[in-house]
């Protein structure tokens, strides 16, 4: 194939507008687009940086797979600045240096040290903690509808604090430190909303997690946090800020893209009302819908930045050494190369093989629990409210303007008028 050189952001008077507001809301279209006529497209980003975005299966697949894509930005992209390429904050909190940002060997020291807590039995054994922190979670839901004007928010009610209680669990954090680590987190989660709070939660995050680390120094658990400042005291050569980066990176990572999965796939049942009703009828589907709402509308829309050390050719385009690199999850789960009829929910979809949870060496670490939390998550909300609807028009819901991940703001909705009590 003869080597073209990347379409420029105006390649043609066709091209969809990207990053508007239009573009935020169902970026589908224009991934569309792109697929079929810019399939690796130069594009200037929000944040400034110009980017190649790589929307098709197989191109997205090969990507990230790549050992010649470094996700180190400082070492491997000369117009690096700390902040622009990252999540916002963490480099002056200084703690960056966690498995998001890192290439082998760093990566894989500090992956095999954390993978220990992530396996499918340990991660087997949260189940009835999920379970307990979901019904106490909808029993507050129900009183707040019971209380209020029959609606509640479902990503601030339940979407959001189940994830976070399950990994602060996991961490080790005291029960009366976690309400404020509750609103730190959505003070993360909820980019935007207020100049700077992103990065004034992260900061509160970082502060909190060093005077944790001290702590657990003095007085060991068996929670994950103990785990990595053992590993920093007994030669894994773990630095305090790789302790405290890793400690956040596994919060922020181990509860946004649950809060999406749960809030999304919810969005997605409630505007499809044949499939949400054919789970209902068939219970056994749950583990195959989960993937299937991964699929359809992901809470990861671009994985995470990569940077080339060296020339690459990607789908019949020259990408040269330097130059930030974005594969497009959401396409590449969308691509009809791939699969059949892709814009149509469907909760039987055979044999997944999405893309949303990534692949290759950075392969979403806590997928076992991410997919736990969303079986759960969805098992719990439609047991118990099986009459569950939307409050407000689906299209005057506001979606985060990220780039990374994708997910709404708030999702209002109306639970069944007698909720079922709790199940098993």
């Amino acid at each position: 194939m003869t080597e073209q050189p990347a379409s420029a952001p105006t390649a043609s008077p066709d091209a969809p507008q990207l990053f508007d507001r239009a573009f935020i809301d169902d970026p589908y279209p224009a991934y569309a687009w792109l697929r079929e006529h810019a399939p690796v497209h130069r594009a200037k980003l929000p944040n400034g940086v110009e980017a190649y975005l790589v929307t098709r299966y197989d191109d997205v697949k090969s990507v990230l797979a790549d050992p010649r894509l470094s996700k180190n930005a400082a070492a491997s992209f000369p117009g690096w600045q700390p902040g622009r390429t990252g999540i916002p904050g963490e480099h002056r909190s200084g703690i960056a240096a966690h498995l998001l940002n890192l290439d082998p060997p760093d990566h894989t020291r500090l992956r095999r040290l954390v993978s220990k807590a992530f396996t499918p039995r340990r991660i087997a054994d949260f189940e009835p903690s999920i379970a307990r922190i979901a019904d106490e979670l909808l029993d507050a839901c129900e009183k707040t509808a019971r209380d209020g004007d029959g609606t509640v928010d479902l990503i601030r009610g339940y979407a959001c604090p189940l994830p976070v209680a399950v990994i602060l669990e996991m961490l080790g954090v005291p029960p009366e430190d976690q309400a404020i680590f509750h609103e730190w987190a959505f003070g993360v989660v909820d980019r935007g909303s207020v100049r700077g709070g992103v990065g004034r939660s992260v900061k509160r995050i970082r502060g909190y997690l060093r005077t944790l680390i001290h702590k657990k120094r003095l007085n060991p658990g068996e929670d994950l946090l103990t785990a990595l400042v053992r590993a920093s005291d007994h030669g894994e050569h773990l630095s305090e800020d790789e302790a405290a980066s890793m400690a956040f990176i596994l919060l922020f990572a181990g509860f946004e893209t649950t809060i999406n999965l749960i809030g999304n796939g919810t969005l997605a049942l409630l505007t499809h009302p044949e499939q949400r009703a054919r789970l209902q009828a068939n219970p056994a589907l749950l583990d195959g819908a989960v993937e299937e709402l991964l699929r359809y509308d992901g809470p990861v829309e671009f994985a995470t930045w990569r940077f080339t050390t060296a020339p690459i050719t990607v789908g019949g385009v020259g990408i040269p050494a330097g130059e930030p690199v974005l594969a497009v999850l959401a396409a590449a789960d969308r691509d009809p190369r791939r699969f059949a009829d892709p814009d149509t929910l469907d909760l039987g979809r055979p044999a997944p093989g999405h893309l949303a949870l990534g692949h290759g060496i950075h392969f979403c670490i806590g997928a076992p629990l991410a997919r736990l939390e969303g079986r759960i998550g969805f098992e719990r909300l439609l047991a118990r409210h099986p009459e569950i609807a939307l409050a407000a028009p689906a299209e005057s819901l506001r979606w985060h303007s990220g780039l990374i991940m994708r997910g709404v703001h708030e999702l209002p909705v109306r639970l069944s008028p007698e909720g079922r009590r709790r199940i098993g």
